[in-house]
């Protein structure tokens, strides 16, 4: 008996654009819906809003859009449509956000100064006060209304639901008194009759409920951009069309034609477009936007080169070894698109309340309305009931205690130089116990500075910088920049060099003041038989020990001496280390660079323990392995190879002058050049979430205690929305505490 061998199915990868989503739920309701297809395998991501579909032949795109549709929310191909979808939702929520903050102040200050003031009350004041709430309710919130529907459909409730049901029975309930109410006097707990009508108009919950949630909706869309606009920016570091040869000739091709084992040029200026090994050529690659490391990395046959790094000066011919999804740029992009997932995925703790605060508060509406009718109570009371139940839970003060305090905290964090980006930075803050520092531009300035000069016997300081300055000064090397720099600080005036030859990975020559003048590392000076010895060969070893760049200069043929060159530690960061370890956290220094540079710099500010050597995808995976280990992790860096471990790590930290992918994948950008802004921004996000904390704890405590009340009719729904409003403003006094929040730099 044999046993059939099903089909192999071919399948091709779908990338799709998501909208419409609003919380984590929604992404899994979008992958449940797309998996249902047979065959299909998706995975969504919320942050990005982006849809990775794994589709077998025969199913066109139209087929997950539609089933996209279906499920409620917008979905297109990526790279079609007209631009950013997550930008147009950023700027809609912005439109609804002006009218329901222009339109709300003034309603509420009619409707609570004129339902309690009967003598300042002006004819048609109830009809004004519900003009002014429908665009509020009908168009600023319809987000809220449209989210409440469509977890309607799928059986489910969020605080959406809460939301548009408060704000929808506010307006109703108020519509109805002013238009068929009547104007009985309604009653305060145990203070007698309330004038007429005051009771009845209560607008201000609804306006005041849609303005400040749809105010958190805004901010949380706007930073949930960042995380898509990061692996855009990654993206956009990859060539998109390759010089690549065949039967001896040069032709232009798109990069995804380009497979392993062909050979490609790169010319000058020119990004590589894949990993590989030089076939043939010479060069200095600048390898800064992966590895970071600020000085050009010298190749020649034989040698690896990295996709994305740019080629400086001479002509490479590069065997790819590497193309596509498996280069070390489609690595980070991947790691940093799972870190962004794995993000997006930490609900917050509002949602995780009201998962289950929605469904009993409209169960207990319900059962009040139900109770009090059945109790032969008249409709009119039975129905003031089931409202004030509704307008007393709805979250005003559980949607106040996240902005509030985000807004407190964010105002004190930029005065200090700490920008958080959002809720998810201060959750990731909870017990923060390692600390991550990148080396080059984070604990380093990330520029090359002449930190030595050593003129050999018979020559002068002066001497020997004015001869390597005049030649340097031809050069666009980082190291010749920085001989340039002392030199034009020792010396007034430096001259030109003529019959200047830049000789690519070793260093310069060039003829001053009629001497020949030969400058660079000493493999050029045992190419051109120059022989370093005696001090000066001490020197060039000295340097390399303690992790710095020497630079020879002969005069003649003789050596003139050696200028030390090495990127210096930021004068802030040894006292940042020490506060952080004075805070019981563990530092770690994670390099591209060589162990003897890592170590210099470790010994130099106290950092516990050294990583050195690690590619820059493979930075991610040691931040990985650290919090599978147990560790609670915060990495603190600047380049765009730090993007990916940024978006890894718990609390991801970059500094404001950092690559702009750093600054996307980070939870906190620090401002100030100052390391010392780090401990106190890991301080400031731990007391924020501390103060969100005791604000849901007391908005939902409220809620709990409030509830029975409105159900038993001893709260009216002007004292509920009074009571709400109380209940807000002590959340805000809470947050506003931190704004005395002192730092230690």
């Amino acid at each position: 008996m044999t046993t059939a061998t099903p089909l192999r199915r071919e399948t091709r990868t779908v990338d799709l654009t998501v909208s419409g989503m609003t919380c984590a739920a929604c992404s899994a309701r979008v992958e449940r819906a797309l998996n249902k297809i047979e065959g299909v395998r998706a995975s969504v991501n919320y942050a990005t809003e982006r849809a990775t579909v794994q589709v077998p032949a025969g199913i066109g795109d139209e087929v997950l859009v539609e089933r996209i549709r279906k499920a409620g929310y917008g979905a297109r191909p990526r790279g079609t449509g007209d631009g950013d979808p997550t930008e147009r939702r950023v700027r809609d929520l912005r439109r609804r956000l002006i009218v329901a903050a222009v339109l709300a102040v003034p309603l509420c200050d009619l409707s609570i100064t004129l339902a309690l003031v009967p003598s300042l009350r002006f004819p048609g004041w109830q009809l004004l006060c519900l003009a002014l709430a429908v665009p509020v309710v009908f168009h600023s919130a319809l987000p809220f209304h449209r989210a409440a529907l469509r977890n309607l459909r799928h059986r489910s409730s969020s605080m959406d639901t809460l939301v548009s049901l408060g704000v929808l029975a506010s307006f109703a309930w108020s519509a109805w008194a002013t238009l068929f109410g009547g104007q009985e006097p309604g009653y305060w707990v145990g203070f007698g009759p309330t004038a007429a009508g005051a009771d009845a108009i209560y607008l201000d919950v609804a306006a005041g409920v849609t303005t400040f949630l749809l105010a958190g909706r805004y901010f949380e869309t706007r930073s949930r951009r960042s995380a898509a606009s990061l692996l855009e920016a990654l993206d956009a570091l990859a060539a998109k069309e390759v010089r690549v040869l065949r039967d001896g000739a040069e032709r232009m091709i798109a990069v995804g034609e380009l497979v392993v084992g062909d050979l490609f040029v790169v010319k000058p200026g020119e990004a590589l477009a894949a990993d590989g090994a030089v076939h043939s050529g010479r060069s200095t690659v600048d390898v800064s936007a992966m590895t970071g490391e600020p000085v050009p990395v010298e190749v020649s046959v034989g040698d690896r080169v990295i996709g994305a790094s740019v080629n400086r000066d001479g002509r490479l011919v590069v065997r790819a070894s590497a193309v596509g999804a498996h280069t070390q740029l489609a690595q980070m992009t991947a790691l940093a698109e799972r870190a962004q997932a794995r993000k997006a995925s930490v609900q917050r703790l509002v949602d995780r309340v009201c998962a289950v605060f929605v469904p009993v508060v409209l169960g207990l509406a319900l059962l009040t309305l139900g109770g009090w009718l059945l109790a032969g109570q008249p409709v009119r009371e039975a129905f003031t009931a089931a409202v004030s139940v509704l307008i007393i839970a709805c979250p005003c003060a559980l949607g106040l205690a996240t902005p509030t305090a985000l807004m407190a905290g964010i105002g004190r964090g930029a005065q200090l130089g700490i920008l958080i980006k959002g809720p998810d930075a201060l959750e990731s803050s909870r017990r923060i116990d390692t600390v991550v520092l990148d080396k080059t531009g984070t604990v380093t300035t990330g520029r090359m500075t002449v930190t030595g000069c050593h003129p050999a016997a018979g020559r002068t300081r002066g001497d020997l910088l004015w001869f390597a300055g005049a030649v340097e000064a031809g050069s666009e090397h980082a190291i010749a920049a920085a001989v340039v720099a002392a030199a034009r600080a020792e010396v007034a005036e430096l001259p030109e060099a003529g019959g200047f030859t830049a000789l690519p990975g070793l260093g310069a020559r060039g003829i001053v003041d009629g001497r020949d003048v030969l400058v660079g590392s000493a493999r050029l000076f045992g190419e051109r038989g120059i022989a370093v010895t005696g001090e000066t060969a001490a020197r060039v070893e000295a340097a390399h020990t303690a992790a710095a760049v020497p630079v020879l200069v002969a005069v003649d043929g003789e050596v003139a001496g050696m200028v030390e060159v090495r990127d210096v530690v930021k004068p802030s960061a040894a006292e940042a280390v020490h506060a952080l370890r004075a805070r019981g956290l563990r530092t770690v220094l994670l390099t591209g660079d060589h162990e003897n540079a890592a170590r210099a710099v470790a010994g130099e500010t106290g950092i516990d323990e050294v990583r050195a050597g690690v590619l820059p995808a493979d930075k991610a995976r040691e931040i990985e392995e650290m919090r599978a280990a147990g560790a609670r992790v915060a990495m603190v860096g600047d380049g765009v190879n730090d993007g990916p471990a940024l978006a890894t790590a718990d609390l991801g930290m970059a500094m404001a002058r950092g690559s702009d992918i750093a600054l996307r994948s980070a939870d906190v950008v620090l401002v100030r050049d100052d390391l010392r802004v780090v401990p106190d921004a890991i301080h400031l996000a731990d007391r924020t979430l501390r103060v969100i904390r005791g604000n849901l704890a007391w908005a939902f405590g409220y809620n709990v205690a409030a509830l029975p009340l409105a159900a038993l009719g001893l709260l009216n729904p002007l004292i509920a929305g009074a009571a709400m409003s109380l209940s807000s403003v002590l959340v805000v006094s809470n947050s506003l505490r931190l704004r005395s929040f002192e730092g230690r730099s």
